[in-house]
C-alpha cells in the first residue's frame, strides 16, 4: 500500500523528463515517432535521484548481459527507499531484460515510462516487471517480433545476405525465448494477447515492399487493453 500511495502521488509530479517528441511520425513505422528517445548509453545505467522529494531510480540505455547484476548492486540496501523506476531503452539482451523484470517484481518497485521517453524490445519486459506500471502521456511503449539475432546477424539479414544456415541454427532458441516470454507475461499479469495480437504479428526485418514496418507503438487504449499499464492517468 505504501508503494501504491507513492505511485499515485507521483502522477501529479512535474516529470523531470524530456518533453514529448514533436518531430512527426516514422514513415516506415507509422504508429511510432520518427525519433525515439530511448537513451544512447551502450550499457544500461541505474541512477538513483531525488525528484520533488521522491526517490526515483532511472534505468537508461542498452540492456546488456551485465545489467541484471548492476541492478542488484543499485538496489542493495535501498529497495525500501525507491518509490519508482523510470525506464528508457532501445532494448538489448532479451533474457537479461526478463531477469531485470523479475528483480523489479521481487523488489516490488513500480515502473514508469515518462513523457517523451521510449521503451522498446527487451525494455518491455523490464517495464512489465513493475507490480504497478504507468505509461505517461507522451511515453512510448514500442514492440516488435522477438528474435534471437545478434546485431551482426540482423544487419546481414536486413542487407539481404543469405544467412539461411544461421537462421536455422537460432530457430530453436527463438522458440524457447517465445515460451519464456509467454510465461513472463502470465507471471506479471499482462495479457498474453499482447504477444499474439501485436508482437508476433510484426516483421523481424523490413521487407523490400511498401510495408517496411518492424515495430509497433501501442496506443493508450492498447496499453490499457493488454494491462501493460495498471494505473490510469488522470484526464
Amino acid at each position: 500500500m505504501r508503494r501504491r500511495r507513492h505511485l499515485l502521488a507521483s502522477l501529479c509530479l512535474l516529470l523531470a523528463a524530456q518533453p514529448a517528441l514533436g518531430q512527426g511520425m516514422d514513415p516506415d513505422n507509422p504508429t511510432c515517432p520518427k525519433a525515439m528517445n530511448w537513451s544512447t548509453y551502450r550499457q544500461m545505467r541505474f541512477t538513483l535521484e531525488t525528484i520533488d522529494g521522491h526517490k526515483i531510480l532511472r534505468a537508461e540505455g542498452v540492456i546488456d548481459e551485465g545489467a541484471p547484476e548492476r541492478l542488484k548492486q543499485a538496489l542493495a540496501g535501498k529497495v525500501g527507499d525507491i518509490e519508482e523506476m523510470w525506464i528508457r531503452s532501445p532494448g538489448g539482451d532479451a533474457r537479461a531484460g526478463n531477469a531485470i523484470g523479475k528483480l523489479i517484481r521481487d523488489a516490488g518497485i513500480p515502473t514508469r515510462i515518462p513523457n517523451g521517453w521510449a521503451c522498446f524490445s527487451a525494455c518491455n519486459f523490464v517495464f512489465m516487471g513493475g507490480p504497478i506500471r504507468a505509461v505517461d502521456e507522451g511515453g512510448v511503449f514500442a514492440v516488435h517480433m522477438f528474435t534471437h539475432l545478434t546485431p551482426e546477424e540482423r544487419t546481414r539479414l536486413e542487407a539481404g545476405a543469405d544467412v539461411k544456415n544461421t537462421v536455422v541454427g537460432i530457430e530453436q532458441d527463438s522458440a524457447m525465448l517465445a515460451s519464456e516470454d509467454n510465461d513472463f507475461l502470465l507471471r506479471m499479469g499482462v495479457s498474453r494477447k499482447l504477444l499474439t495480437d501485436v508482437m508476433y504479428k510484426q516483421k523481424a526485418v523490413a521487407d523490400a515492399g511498401d510495408d517496411r514496418s518492424t515495430r509497433r507503438c501501442l496506443t493508450p487504449a492498447e496499453v490499457k487493453k493488454y494491462n501493460v499499464a495498471t494505473v490510469a492517468l488522470p484526464q
